[in-house]
């Protein structure tokens, strides 16, 4: 094992008196003041005491009040807008001032839905809350008219607080507790899946009037998270818990699957659409006939389009007469609408490189090319939103934001293996264990992750004291920067009338 020390930085880390920062537009070499004006349009002073937050950018609009005020411009920009605000806080001396920070881009959500209305017209998008329960991603896609898949009372009273009528809601949970089928019952929500007998009886006795969906077992061998480990109704007992549920006297509307969240395979929806009609078929020996199939989610930004059509032709030809008989058909997608549009900086606050002995070169055993060398440590990480890596099984890919107090750096630098690591005490706390930074990066530098939407904020925890970080909002400076305002502007204004 080789010996590891911790490295000064070579100078001291300060953007504020750093000798240059590019320009977010080009490439040149430019000063921090330069930077500034091209950021705002407006002359600054770097040493000034005039430099407020608003110097950085537009103050953006407070639509909702309570919330961050809702930025314009590319996410990009307000990245860098970021790290230029902690320097500066950093020169007040003010307590974590270099905290990690989100960007969200809304206009990517909107792009997505759009995209989703373009390729699967018929199919209704009930997104996934429990992905990513963000305030601002919540009224823009309620404004925009989608449905929500709610897995907890929590969540149902979060969406229907927005406004949302009950009916663009379904309880995708097939286990839930007595009590919550109550509540969910007390508040209008009476689309909810089952699995199970024992669920039937609990529906039965507290929501008899409950809209009831089967939810079938499929095959999730191709997908991140296998869902189907815990929840789906294999197809042999289908029959049993219909017949059971037809006893009770309840209402099962329709069929539900979920291919698993994260699906690689866009052919796994092929076999459950197959599966789907053969519970739809089933129903009807029973004395059912149903007008409900849910889909589910595993819908991937990388493959939607190839995804879009499998399921298409699954559905022409397992319901070629979807359209006049009248069949409703929905989806859960989460990580689809909300992964690309969340993009994270985080600051390195430590480092540990080999150990150097003075007049002799060390040889490290074991750390070639293929084995890091450097450890970086940054100021979030598995406990935070890098929680995905444990339990949404992403590996995530760091790239450099500032390097030497400079958003500019020459792209020739000699690359080296590298580690990088959370901030807290836990050894597990690793965020990467593997990849080729530059080998100029100092403390006080800045790397950026991308696709950071999905599972991440959901589940951060503030383990060893460390806050969970915030989100800077943008509406994005293209397509959907506009629409995005005017449908968060619009959906408010309802409220307020309401």
């Amino acid at each position: 094992m080789s010996q590891l020390e911790i490295l000064p930085a070579p100078r001291p880390i300060d953007l504020v008196s750093a000798p240059r920062l590019s320009s977010v537009f080009h490439h040149h070499p430019t000063t921090w003041t330069q930077n500034k004006s091209l950021l705002t349009g407006k002359s600054v002073s770097v040493n000034g005491d005039d430099l407020g937050d608003n110097d950085i950018g537009d103050d953006g609009d407070t639509i909702f009040p309570g919330l961050p005020p809702l930025l314009r411009g590319h996410p990009e920009v307000h990245l860098r807008n970021g790290v230029i605000r902690a320097a500066r806080l950093s020169a007040t001396n003010e307590p974590d001032s270099e905290s990690a920070f989100f960007v969200a881009d809304l206009s990517s959500v909107y792009n997505q839905l759009e995209r989703w209305r373009r390729y699967l017209p018929e199919i209704e998008p009930f997104y996934a809350v429990k992905c990513n329960p963000d305030p601002y991603v919540l009224r823009l896609l309620a404004a925009l008219g989608t449905g929500f898949d709610c897995a907890s009372n929590g969540e149902i009273g979060q969406v229907l607080r927005l406004g949302v009528s009950p009916d663009r809601i379904i309880y995708a949970n097939p286990c839930k507790a007595v009590s919550s089928i109550k509540s969910a019952a007390r508040t209008g929500v009476d689309a909810m899946t089952f699995d199970n007998e024992d669920e039937l009886y609990k529906v039965a006795r507290v929501n008899p009037n409950a809209k009831l969906v089967l939810r079938i077992l499929t095959d999730d061998s191709k997908s991140l998270c296998r869902l189907g480990l815990k929840f789906g109704a294999p197809l042999v007992t289908v029959p049993g818990l219909l017949l059971k549920a037809k006893e009770l006297g309840l209402d099962v509307i329709g069929i539900s699957f979920h291919v698993g969240s994260g699906c690689y395979d866009s052919s796994a929806f092929t076999d459950a659409v197959g599966w789907a009609r053969a519970a739809f078929d089933m129903g009807l020996t029973v004395g059912y006939k149903f007008s409900f199939l849910d889909v589910g989610g595993g819908f991937e930004d990388t493959n939607f389009e190839t995804t879009a059509s499998v399921l298409c032709d699954a559905l022409d030809l397992h319901f070629p007469d979807r359209s006049g008989s009248g069949l409703r058909i929905i989806a859960e997608p989460g990580r689809y609408f909300v992964s690309r549009a969340f993009s994270l900086a985080a600051n390195i606050i430590a480092r540990r490189a080999p150990l150097s002995v003075v007049g002799e070169t060390t040889e490290i055993k074991g750390e070639g090319d293929d084995q890091p060398s450097m450890m970086y440590y940054i100021n979030d990480g598995v406990y935070g939103a890098f929680n995905c890596i444990l339990f949404d099984h992403q590996e995530v890919h760091p790239y450099v934001l500032t390097m030497n107090g400079s958003f500019h750096f020459s792209g020739t630098e000699s690359l080296q293996a590298s580690s990088v690591w959370g901030p807290t005490c836990d050894s597990i706390d690793c965020v990467c264990p593997m990849a080729r930074l530059p080998a100029g990066l100092r403390v006080g530098d800045w790397l950026a992750f991308n696709n950071m939407g999905a599972y991440t904020i959901c589940a951060a925890s503030q383990f060893n004291g460390f806050a969970v970080s915030l989100v800077t909002y943008t509406s994005g400076d293209g397509y959907g920067s506009q629409e995005v305002r005017l449908a968060l502007k619009a959906a408010h204004a309802a409220v307020l009338n309401a």
